[in-house]
């Protein structure tokens, strides 16, 4: 019985063996198939897109940066220019230790302090992972000592790169501008426009300037490289390239060396000065002083450099000329003396007998002329020729300010002119609506008295003054200054000129614009506030000579330049334009704490003048500010 019991169990424990091999066989069939299918959807359904992912492992996508647009000036002169250098390039999320690293680095090739202070300044406004250079411009022996040392700092590399120069440095450097990294700010601007993939790859973008305004035409279009790459990640073999296209040229309206000469009258005073063909629009010089160097922001102004410049008390990256908003002085008086003649306050023959002083009806306050005495019978020519303020005082009050706002409007005072760089303020031009919007106040006679010698509320640019004096040489068609003259397509080389439609013309009698230009001219003859500006010239010049106050005198205080700080001292303004029968040019210019228009303005522009109507440049430069007989500005009221 056991034996026969024994048996039985073999038997079945056969059968369970038998049926549980066969289960495992159809599991692993089960598993095979599995795999199999598996396989056949990788292989074949998904082989399209496993492949693209493979080759993007193998292959990389790199954009290839445009060349920037050079800018030249009217006449073919190089302004803005690029050119190629080595630079030696971390990026920091590769490297353990940059500061250890760079120290290193500095056994092999110079790294100076301002090297050190550039890179942190690039590295806390940069990302982790880009590129940041720590040395620039290498030479070819820096490029091979490192070479040779590479094998010491992973995440180092050296490139090829363009450089963007400013061969005139300081020169136009308020006109041209600068390029600089590209900021946050940069890139949310270039994300709102939609260019994000055309900035790729690039690191700099224009700030101010024509560099700012044109930024679009002087970037390009960026192109891209496909590069075989190892497992490093180092660049085996280019597969295919995608040419970029390089940034247009610009050419300005710039006179490159009629800059030169107006910058260098100015000697060492500050100021501003804008000159403007009439006919044209076309400004032929820009002058802020002082100006800056631009190429000191191309690799990342260091922060030494940029205190020295952002806290000059001279204030050297303030561009004056279409920032600056000073009092125009006497420069505004032969518009208020078109304004009486349009508004028929005066006429030519009315004059009035000047004691020195203006007084309002039932007041006993005095509103005192620059000359002690006054100037006897003044009719309205003679009070432009000698810049009688007693006449202007009258004038202003009879006109009332609201007409004077809406006349001097007319010549674009209290307004940008749409000058094609960004940047430009609108002065004040007030009104007794602007008054009360400003201060909740009411306007006074007194506060009119003070307007009609362009002083008090008034406030203009250097750049609007010689759009104004270019509207008046013009015959009052207005003129719209403009920097941009013609592009030059990079892909045909085709030049197309820039054409500044002119303005309208304002409804003046030209009888009346005769009159006040002809008083201009004498201006500049002897007698005039500006005979030293006229003298000896082969040419006629239509001038106009002002000064504003920087501080206020108390009533009967005589000014002495000698005694008051030079920051205080009055600013000296000139306009004026020539020939005046047929002008070429009109300018606009100030300079700060100068003192006299006639003794230190007017010098600058028969410089500028001399030079582009004759050719001629300064044999011997008199120092400015020399004393000569001239208006002085009475004590504001």
């Amino acid at each position: 019985m056991m034996l026969g019991q024994a048996l039985r169990d073999q038997q079945r424990e056969l059968v369970v063996f038998r049926n549980r091999l066969l289960l495992a066989g159809f599991g692993i069939l089960a598993a095979f198939g599995i795999l199999a299918t598996r396989f056949a959807w990788l292989q074949v359904v998904q082989k399209d897109h496993y492949h693209t992912l493979a080759e993007a492992n193998r292959i990389s996508v790199v954009p290839v940066v445009p060349n920037r647009g050079i800018i030249t000036d009217r006449n073919g002169e190089i302004l803005a220019a690029n050119f190629s250098a080595y630079t030696l390039e971390i990026t920091p999320g590769r490297v353990a230790n940059v500061e250890r690293a760079i120290d290193e680095l500095a056994e092999v090739i110079e790294v100076t302090p301002r090297d050190r202070r550039r890179f942190r300044k690039l590295q806390e406004e940069s990302k982790n992972f880009e590129s940041l250079p720590i040395r620039t411009r290498l030479s070819e022996e820096e490029v091979a000592r490192f070479a040779v040392n590479r094998f010491r700092f992973p995440g180092f590399e050296i490139k090829a790169r363009l450089f963007r120069s400013y061969p005139q440095g300081e020169v136009a450097s308020h006109a041209i501008g600068y390029i600089g990294r590209i900021n946050e700010p940069d890139v949310k601007r270039i994300e709102a426009q939609g260019l994000a993939t055309n900035y790729k790859g690039t690191d700099h973008i224009g700030k101010l300037g024509l560099e700012g305004a044109y930024e679009k035409e002087l970037h390009g279009l960026t192109g891209s490289e496909q590069v075989e790459i190892d497992a490093g990640g180092r660049a085996i073999r280019a597969l295919s390239r995608n040419e970029p296209i390089s940034g247009n040229n610009l050419q300005v309206t710039l006179d490159l060396q009629l800059q030169k000469v107006a910058e260098e009258a100015f000697q060492d005073y500050r100021g501003a000065l804008v000159a403007i063909d009439p006919k044209t629009g076309d400004v032929l010089a820009l002058v802020s002083k002082p100006g800056f160097d631009p190429n000191l922001f191309v690799d990342g102004i260091d922060p030494v450099n940029w205190d020295a410049l952002n806290n000059s008390p001279d204030k050297p990256l303030n561009n004056r000329a279409l920032r600056g908003q000073y009092p125009p002085g006497s420069t505004i008086k032969p518009f208020l003396a078109l304004a009486a003649l349009e508004y028929k306050k005066r006429t030519p023959e009315f004059a009035i007998s000047d004691p020195g002083f203006f007084t309002l009806p039932g007041v006993a306050h005095r509103y005192r002329d620059h000359k002690v005495g006054g100037h006897g019978s003044v009719n309205l020519h003679k009070a432009v020729v000698v810049s009688c303020d007693t006449y202007f005082y009258g004038l202003s009050n009879d006109l009332g300010i609201d007409n004077i706002h809406r006349f001097m409007t007319q010549f674009g005072f209290g307004a940008r002119t749409g000058i094609d760089i960004e940047g430009e303020l609108t002065g004040i031009q007030p009104s007794t609506e602007w008054k009360w919007q400003r201060f909740k106040q009411k306007w006074y006679s007194g506060d009119t008295i003070s307007v009609g010698i362009g002083q008090g509320y008034w406030l203009t640019t250097p750049m609007q003054l010689a759009a104004a004096t270019a509207t008046l040489a013009n015959d009052g068609v207005v003129v719209h200054p403009r920097l941009l003259k013609a592009v030059q397509d990079s892909k045909t080389q085709e030049v197309k000129a820039l054409h500044q439609p002119m303005g309208e013309r304002l409804p003046f009698k030209p009888e009346h614009l005769a009159l006040i230009k002809n008083a201009m001219i004498d201006v500049t003859k002897p007698g005039g506030t500006a005979a030293r500006a006229g003298a000896g010239a082969p040419y006629t010049i239509a001038a106009k000579t002002g000064t504003a106050q920087v501080i206020g005198m108390k009533q009967g205080e005589k000014y002495d330049e000698k005694k008051v700080k030079e920051v205080h001292r009055d600013h000296a303004i000139f306009i004026a334009y020539a020939p005046a029968e047929d002008p070429k040019i009109a300018l606009a210019l100030l300079v700060e704490n100068g003192g006299h228009g006639g003794s230190t303005a007017a010098p600058i522009a028969r410089e500028v003048f001399d030079f582009h109507l004759l050719g001629k440049r300064p044999a011997k430069r008199q120092k400015l500010g020399d004393d000569e007989p001239g208006e002085v500005p009475p004590p504001p009221q």
